[in-house]
């Protein structure tokens, strides 16, 4: 394997080359083992105008990318690493990397997509903000995607509850769009998290925010459309979700409020109608129960690749006398915790944690509920 610099210099190459997109590049990763070689592939064998840029790329941006990842709370999560959500990379259309502004472990937290008009009535944003803190409350992380109206007000009621929140933008992850929500997407840095699959200074495009939307919807358990028109964004969110095997949701409306008429659209499509934040809950925690199961087999197909370590699954008696889990062990106690406390009380990767908590659940010797864990009754 290349060294992690020559690693991150070549995924920075082919993120900004031009006429290439993620499933290229996912494709000469998985071809070829690492993405130093799929760079070397991509100078052979890309489209003529990608082969001329990378014969001379823009050395200066590509320095000031690296700049960028090497300040505090910046990451740069690439689909052949470990740290990927794996819902995400679950999805056919997934990107081939985020880049991430806050806490990356939120990504592997039970997520809820709450999105909607951005021309939201008052009654829309009321209905946004209590079903985000209802989610927020019961363990569960809101995603959206920092636009006005039903976005944003979902992620401020997530952060007025305690919550955590994540901000998927179509820009690139420096910049904010709309600029009026650059306060909220400090917050959100500050105990969330903001994700773009777009590099730094990529400036918004009609065409990026449809790419945005699939990652809120790919990153969650179940999208909740609250307020929507026949023309919204929502409704491709909403979409996506659907084809990526996710639960939608839709709050109903007076058949005169134009802003109803995309939720009933999505009702007579399949969606479920919800009346509460309860609803949704019970619905996710099934979901959660059967996706949990989908998460179990590929964190061990991780596991066996690097040939076991921390995460590995093991069962019974294997894992006693483990660091790893006696420091696990010794966090966790009878009040539920989030994964992200668990990353910062251990000091351990929320990949290897998200591992061990399910063995040990398993085993009897941890309960979780809403993602959030705790030791289990003696």
């Amino acid at each position: 394997m290349p060294a992690a610099s020559e690693a991150t210099r070549a995924w920075l190459t082919l993120l900004r080359a031009p006429g290439i997109g993620a499933a290229t590049i996912r494709s000469w990763l998985a071809r070829d083992g690492d993405i130093v070689a799929a760079l070397r592939r991509a100078r052979r064998e890309a489209p003529e105008e990608t082969r001329a840029w990378l014969a001379a790329p823009d050395a200066a941006r590509l320095d000031a990318d690296e700049a960028w990842l090497a300040q505090p709370g910046h990451h740069l999560l690439t689909c052949d690493s470990e740290d990927f959500p794996l819902l995400l990379r679950d999805i056919g259309s997934a990107p081939a990397a985020l880049f991430v502004i806050g806490d990356p472990t939120l990504l592997w937290t039970p997520q809820i997509a709450v999105v909607g008009a951005r021309s939201a009535s008052t009654a829309g944003l009321a209905n946004a903000r209590a079903f985000a803190r209802a989610f927020a409350l019961a363990g569960n992380t809101v995603t959206s995607g920092l636009a006005e109206g039903i976005d944003g007000a979902a992620h401020a009621a997530a952060l007025a509850a305690g919550g955590k929140t994540v901000a998927v933008l179509g820009t690139g992850i420096d910049l904010v769009y709309p600029r009026q929500h650059a306060e909220l997407a400090a917050r959100i840095a500050e105990s969330g998290a903001l994700v773009s699959e777009f590099p730094p200074g990529v400036q918004g495009h009609p065409t990026h925010f449809p790419r945005r939307n699939r990652i809120i919807s790919g990153l969650s358990l179940g999208t909740l459309v609250v307020e929507a028109s026949l023309k919204s964004g929502s409704l491709t969110t909403a979409r996506y979700a659907a084809e990526q095997g996710r639960e939608v949701f839709a709050l109903p409306g007076s058949i005169h409020n134009p802003l109803a008429r995309g939720c009933h659209k999505l009702i007579r499509e399949g969606a479920r109608l919800v009346e509460t934040a309860t609803e949704v809950l019970d619905d996710l925690r099934d979901v959660g129960a059967i996706l949990a199961d989908g998460l179990r087999e590929r964190l061990a197909a991780i596991d066996a690749e690097r040939g076991g370590g921390a995460g590995a699954q093991r069962r019974g008696d294997a894992h006693e006398g483990d660091p790893d889990y006696a420091a696990l062990m010794k966090a966790l106690d009878h009040t539920p915790a989030a994964l992200d406390e668990l990353v910062e009380r251990t000091g351990l990767a929320a990949a290897a944690l998200s591992s061990m908590l399910l063995v040990l659940e398993l085993d009897g010797l941890v309960v979780a509920e809403n993602g959030r864990y705790a030791r289990a009754a003696s």
